[in-house]
Parts: structure tokens; sequence; C-alpha cells
């Protein structure tokens, strides 16, 4: 229950450093979409003023989840799952599209966002599966249930479509081999990225070079001790070139034209430089015109509400998806390193906390809460400043929405919340 034990119990740093993220957060937002004459805070009816009764409902969040017994979200986790896959299937029938995509449920005064939830109870599912006596995840049958877990929200959230939300999703994998799947799947996984990326950039024939290269070397190169056979060798490479020369296919004939110009900008597949340019400033726009705010930062930033790029509404979506390009051009490389500390911070203890558990349930949600948060805050930066292709999902407690702000607060204090039992409980 909620008390003075509990507050002595809880995590503070983790807790303070969720504050300044959400405060910066705010600050930011505010700049982005701050006009003239807009001097009262607590306007309502604009984008900082609704930000604010977001962080609101996260206070009446947190303390809701704090007041909860910590065994609850193990007991009920199946059943939320379940919840979050029906709220998930309903946006077919009863979603508002916004901005192109069907992921919203108008409830008049706030657009709600299932796939946010879906993130915290997918997280619960797969840990409340591993963590169950009769689960051996060295089996390939408990291996096969876990991806499934991960799997079927991950399909009902792509036809939206929403790809970024699926690809955290996937980030959950890295529950699984920490608690043991070979890691010959995620080679496996890293392989297929690799040879679809330089498929894309170098073109089947010299794929088939340099692949046949590595395995002659590799066979000649064989200790006799240690016998590898040719056969399985020659089926990994005749399954390489298969693989590689569908991905020209695929590319050409299931991607769409927008998708392929993503390719084009953050692969500079386009060997035409005007080609590339044009493509630059139209299918990566927001990211064209996001580096050229944070570049005009220096070092310290041009100062609060002084950003002319900000101002001049140069970057698109720039309180939400775009909001740490606020950050360079205002604050500068000093205010963008400070947030990346602070993430980087709120992470790494996360890994300690997890790891100091005894409870294998809440060690396993607490890794679950650092694949979504490190993959939001990974890829959502790494699209901000041009090293990864634009797929759309907010820096956890930064960007604007109440959805996502609700869904990251939901994720971590559920987890701050069953480590404070773990103190209670004397371990």
């Amino acid at each position: 229950m909620f008390g003075k034990g509990l507050l002595r119990r809880v995590d503070w740093l983790s807790i303070l450093i969720f504050v300044l993220l959400i405060a910066i957060g705010w600050i930011n937002i505010y700049s982005s979409t701050y006009s003239e004459g807009q001097d009262n805070i607590f306007d309502f009816s604009t984008i900082y003023g609704k930000q604010l009764i977001f962080i609101a409902l996260d206070l009446v969040l947190i303390v809701i989840i704090l007041a909860l017994e910590s065994n609850f979200f193990e007991r009920f986790s199946s059943v939320i799952y379940v919840i979050s896959l029906a709220l998930l299937l309903g946006l077919f029938v009863f979603g508002t599209t916004i901005a192109g995509a069907t992921s919203w449920y108008n409830l008049g005064f706030f657009n709600l966002q299932p796939s946010e939830l879906a993130k915290v109870a997918t997280a619960l599912a797969v840990a409340k599966y591993l963590s169950d006596i009769q689960t051996d995840i060295r089996r390939r049958k408990d291996q096969l249930y876990s991806f499934l877990i991960l799997l079927i929200p991950a399909i009902l959230v792509i036809p939206q479509p929403d790809p970024g939300s699926a690809l955290v999703f996937f980030s959950l994998v890295f529950v699984l081999f920490r608690e043991g799947v070979p890691q010959f799947y995620l080679g496996i996984g890293l392989y297929t990225i690799l040879i679809f990326v330089c498929t894309l950039m170098f073109g089947t024939i010299w794929i088939a070079i340099i692949i046949g290269l590595i395995l002659a070397i590799f066979l000649l190169l064989k200790k006799q001790s240690y016998k590898i056979p040719v056969i399985p060798v020659v089926g990994v490479y005749i399954i390489t070139l298969l693989f590689s020369l569908s991905v020209n296919f695929v590319f050409e004939n299931v991607f769409e034209q927008r998708h392929r110009d993503r390719f084009s900008l953050w692969l500079s597949l386009e060997k035409d430089p005007s080609k590339l340019e044009e493509i630059r400033k139209t299918i990566g726009y927001n990211t064209y015109q996001s580096e050229k705010a944070i570049e005009s930062g220096g070092f310290f930033g041009k100062g609060f509400l002084e950003g002319t790029r900000t101002k001049g509404d140069f970057v698109p979506e720039q309180h939400t998806d775009y909001i740490f390009s606020t950050v360079g051009e205002e604050w500068g490389f000093l205010g963008t390193t400070i947030v990346i500390i602070l993430f980087t911070t709120l992470l790494l203890r996360l890994v300690y906390l997890s790891e100091r558990q005894k409870n294998a349930f809440n060690r396993m949600y607490g890794y679950g809460v650092i694949s979504i948060l490190l993959v939001h805050y990974f890829i959502n930066i790494g699209m901000v400043i041009g090293v990864l292709p634009t797929i759309g999902i907010p820096l956890p407690f930064f960007s604007y929405g109440g959805s996502g702000l609700l869904g990251f607060t939901a994720l971590l204090f559920i987890f701050l919340k069953m480590d404070s039992n773990r103190l209670k409980e004397g371990f």
C-alpha cells in the first residue's frame, strides 16, 4: 500500500531523472509551439497547456500504480494483455485516422492510442510467460510461444500503419536473450538485416562474391581438430543468395515509393546528386530541417525562445517526434548532451535495479522496460539527427502526447513499484 514505507523504498534516483526529463520536455514543447501573445502557460487550448493536463493525469496514474499491490501486475498480466489486443483489434472498426494512421480512439476530450498500453501489456505478458515454472526457454515450443506474444500485437499495428510501434514490440526479444534464448537467433536476425542493406547498396553480384570468399577462406582455415561439414556451409551460401535475389524484388514491388525514397535517402542509393537532394528536401524534409536546426545551435545554443528555425516552424511536428531538434537549436551541444546523459543514466539505473531482483517476473519485466525505452530513445534521436530512417516514434517522457506519456510512465512506475516491494520483503 501507499505510505511512508513505500516512499523510503522507492528508487528516488529514477524518479528524479523521470521528473527532469518531463520538465525539460515540457519546456521544449512550450518553446516549439509558443506564439507571440501566448503568455499564459495555463492556457489549456494550447499544445503546452494540454501537455500540462497530461502531466497532471500522469501524477494521478503514478499514485494509483504505487497504491496497488506489487503482485497485482503479475496476477493480472494475462488479462491486461488480452484487453490490449482487443483494443488494437477495435481500431479496425472504431479507430480514428490522424496523419494517415488509424491508431487512435477519439474519446472527445482525448485521443487514446492503444498501442502505448499494448507495449506495457506485452512486456508484462512476456515476463509472466517466461517466469512460469513450466516454461523452459531452451525448448523450441516455449521459444515459439514467447515470440508469438511479441508477434501478435506487432501484426495488429502494422496495418494501421504504425511500423514504429511494431519495431518496439520486437525490441522485447532482448528479454528473451537475457533469459537464455540461444544467440543463434540474434545472429540470424543481424545477418539478415546486413544482407538486406548490403544488397540494396552493392547488389546481389557483389554479395555472391564477398560471401563466397568469406566462406571459402573460413573452410580453408578451419582446424583439423574441428571438422566443419561442407554441405551446411554451401546451404548457407545458397540461402543467402536466394534471399539477396528476393531483396530487389521486394524493394521494387512490395515497398511503396515513399518507403523506397526513405531507403534511398538513408543509404544514399540515388547516385544522381540532384535527385538525391530533391528526395532529401521532399521525403526527407523533416530530417533535413531537423539537422539544420541542430547544426545552427552550436555549442551553447541560441537560448530559450530564440531558435529561429523553431520559431519559423521549419521542422514539422517539432513538438512530437522531432522535439530533440528544439533542444539542439536552443540549448546547443551542451543541452543535447545533458539530455543524452539523463536517458543513459536512467537506462543504466534500470539495468542495476533489474539485476538485483530476486523475483524472476520482476527481473524480466525490468528488462522489458529497458528494451522499450532504449529502442525509443535510440531510434528517435538517430532519426532526428539523420543517421536512421524516419519511422515516427516519440522520445520517452519528452515528446508531446497523452497516450505516450501515460504509457511510458506506467511502464516505468510499475517496475519501480515492483522494486520497492523487493526491499520490503528484505531481499
